[in-house]
């Protein structure tokens, strides 16, 4: 629940907008802030993770505490995402859409996962320097070595938003955190195995 009161703006924005990908602007916009929120509902899951009970205060602690770099993280995702998503769908019915639509579609998926897994990469790597290149190239290149586990968190993340879009009382109360806590565990083993592959600390 927590996650959907920090993305409240964009939940209210789809509920009133009955096509929201003819607003790919305003709607790319409020999507920016979906990325703290992940962080912080990671953050959440790794103090639950280390075997102690985490109390409810510990998700705002955690969003104030990523909440500036994973926005900084995220929105490079977001806005790749959104302009490959928007052209592909612009261009689908034209002579290059046929050609370029297909390759756009694939960017945009692998822009939208990389988000996701940025935002588990930075919670299990805090740090409180400026942002380097290395960051933002490390999620695409752990979800290219790891494709399996990244088909599967974006399975579960496109099934549970088709099942929050029909039932969005009680797929807002039950699916995000079971799926979260899914998604959670699967960036961490990717990014784990990335890591002991490269001979650094996960």
């Amino acid at each position: 629940m927590g996650l959907a009161v920090a993305c409240l703006p964009l939940l209210a924005s789809l509920a009133a907008t009955r096509h929201p990908w003819r607003h790919p602007l305003p709607f790319t916009v409020l999507s920016l802030c979906a990325g703290p929120a992940l962080a912080a509902a990671f953050g959440y899951l790794e103090r639950c993770g280390s075997g102690d009970p985490a109390p409810l205060l510990d998700l705002p602690r955690a969003y104030r505490r990523h909440a500036v770099r994973a926005l900084a993280l995220w929105a490079p995702f977001t806005l790749l995402a959104a302009a490959c998503g928007t052209d592909a769908f612009a261009l689908r019915h034209t002579e290059l859409g046929l050609a370029v639509s297909p390759a756009l579609a694939v960017v945009a998926v692998l822009a939208a996962n990389s988000g996701v897994l940025a935002m588990a990469h930075l919670v299990g790597n805090p740090a409180t320097g400026p942002l380097r290149p290395r960051d933002y190239l490390a999620a695409p290149y752990t979800l290219l070595r790891r494709w399996p586990l990244a088909s599967l968190n974006l399975a579960l993340l496109l099934a549970t938003a088709a099942l929050v879009n029909q039932a969005p009382l009680t797929g807002l109360a039950v699916l995000p955190g079971c799926t979260l806590f899914v998604v959670w565990r699967n960036c961490h083993a990717m990014t784990e195995d990335t890591a002991t592959r490269e001979g650094r600390p996960a």
